[in-house]
């Protein structure tokens, strides 16, 4: 189960990091809400799958694939 929570902290936190941009530096009051409640939900789910996995694994695989699928979204979703 321990992997699928790491699934689930990546997807919220590249989620989050797509509304991140929307918010339009800040500015618009919905990607705000959506960024926050999904990067919280990505630390949280994080945090319940470093009770299996080590704690060096879970964030290499969570920063670096986030990074890699970030800008794979943001390539074809934004025109970046």
């Amino acid at each position: 189960m321990s992997w699928v929570y790491l699934f689930i902290a990546i997807t919220t936190e590249v989620a989050g990091t797509i509304f991140l941009k929307l918010s339009d530096g800040l500015t618009k009051i919905v990607p705000i809400v959506s960024m926050a409640i999904l990067y919280a939900l990505s630390f949280t789910f994080l945090a319940l799958c470093i009770k299996k996995i080590e704690v060096s694994v879970a964030y290499a695989i969570w920063s670096g694939l986030g990074t890699a699928l970030i800008a794979v979204f943001r390539y074809f979703l934004l025109d970046e």
